[in-house]
């Protein structure tokens, strides 16, 4: 291990691996790390025996749940939206080589007690029983202006300037309701507060051209899911490492990141010392740089029954914006089964997760429990969000951020672009890499 690498990565969490891979594929030497013996560390998915290892480790297994190596549990669920930047990561990279998608099923939103789709085709806005029939013309309206929109036609903007004036004064031009803009800002741009009302109205109107653009993909939802759970991804990628020279070494701790002169030169395993120009790691392997930002709680819950009120939907998406409860944030529900190779047959797998603003965190995704119908068993986590002090560039490590609550994986993208940035001065530019089939013809 005493060799010299460009990058030594700490953890394999999605964050983590992709930057491995991208860094790999780049020509760099990296050896990536985990003091687990699996992959993923907190976007992992666990089999039932190490669910019940990490939440209740003095329990046994019930026999009733069926076989362990049927479950593949994801920590930290999330969907992927169809057009989104993940998926560039991933057919960019080639990496969707190694995986099968399946669509989810159904998005949903949650508004006076009960849960409606939220539409996916004209036919079903019109039919949606989430807006009325005027409602229904002045959000059609604002979707047409969205999509009329083109930057360079003064005449499709109605005067607005993106970049400066506020996505509230564009509701309001559009005499939206404030239903409305729960349902278009947290359903469908999936913003977790009300904080974007008052900011400029580019970012939340990309978002609506993203969800738009994932739904016109495959139609009925504009989520994919991989099967075999979330865990398959950062695997993934650490394959692609693997292709272009990157070692990993699962179930080696990292004592210590060594420094000289106040900047790190490598990782320190029991009395051996790997040295690196670079150090990427998640937040938990370096405790002294990093600050809590707040809170997440997360209730994984076994289902024996579809989400009831979905049409017994395989899978949904499920938003409850922070409104509807007097909240800051909004409250996530996902749900996956058996058809996602998650889980036995007749078994659910389904999540609740929001960000915490009480002592009493398990109470405030009580609303998100409660459209599950009876639960089987759930096991409640309530971890730190968390985001390094420094950007890094003045000791070499590169602290990635936590986990966030919002159920899609948006934010993580944006977290390996900023941290790529970081390390090399220079934007992430993804080139298409040539794929198994032309590796083949070359070969």
């Amino acid at each position: 291990m005493d060799e010299q690498y460009d990058i030594i990565v700490l953890g394999t969490g999605l964050t983590e691996c992709i930057l491995s891979g991208i860094f790999s594929v780049e020509g760099k030497k990296v050896l990536h790390m985990d003091r687990n013996d699996y992959y993923g560390g907190e976007s992992a998915s666990l089999n039932l025996k190490q669910l019940y290892a990490k939440f209740r480790p003095d329990a046994e297994v019930p026999t009733d749940l069926g076989r362990d190596r049927d479950y593949n549990i994801d920590l930290i669920p999330k969907f992927m939206m169809a057009n989104g930047e993940i998926v560039r990561f991933l057919t960019h990279t080639d990496v969707t080589r190694y995986l099968e998608f399946k669509q989810i099923a159904g998005s949903f939103v949650y508004r006076d007690g009960k849960i409606s789709k939220v539409p996916a085709s004209e036919t079903e806005a019109i039919s949606s029983p989430l807006l009325g029939m005027v409602e229904k013309r002045r959000l059609q309206k604002f979707l047409e202006f969205i999509q009329n929109w083109k930057e360079d036609d003064v005449s499709t903007h109605e005067g607005f300037d993106l970049d400066k004036d506020t996505m509230i004064k564009v509701y309001e031009k559009f005499g939206l309701e404030p239903g409305t803009q729960d349902f278009i800002g947290h359903a469908m741009a999936l913003h977790l507060d009300d904080g974007y009302l008052e900011k400029p109205a580019r970012e939340t109107i990309d978002k609506i051209i993203l969800y738009v653009a994932s739904i016109a993909r495959y139609g009925k939802s504009p989520y994919i899911y991989p099967l075999h759970g979330l865990g398959e991804l950062p695997q993934s990628f650490a394959r692609l490492s693997a292709i272009y020279g990157g070692t990993y070494m699962l179930d080696r701790a990292a004592d210590e990141i060594v420094y000289e002169n106040g900047v790190a030169v490598g990782v320190r395993s029991g009395n051996e010392v790997a040295r690196a120009k670079q150090i990427i790691c998640d937040p938990s392997y370096a405790k002294t740089l990093v600050k809590a930002t707040g809170k997440v709680v997360r209730a994984i819950c076994l289902l024996k029954h579809p989400i009831p009120n979905t049409g017994d939907a395989d899978s949904v998406q499920i938003v409850i914006p922070q409104n509807q409860l007097n909240r800051k944030h909004d409250v996530y529900v996902a749900c996956v089964s058996s058809n996602h190779n998650v889980c036995p047959k007749d078994m659910y797998l389904a999540i609740a997760s929001t960000v915490v603003e009480t002592d009493d965190p398990e109470n405030e995704i009580k609303a998100g429990l409660d459209l599950m119908g009876p639960i089987h068993d759930k096991f409640v986590s309530v971890l730190d969000l968390e985001e390094p002090l420094a950007d890094g560039t003045s000791d070499q490590v590169f602290i990635s951020r936590s986990y966030d609550a919002t159920s899609h994986f948006e934010s993580v993208c944006d977290d390996v672009k900023n941290i790529y940035r970081r390390m090399t001065g220079s934007d992430l530019v993804l080139k298409q890499r040539p794929t198994q089939d032309q590796d083949q013809a070359d070969a």
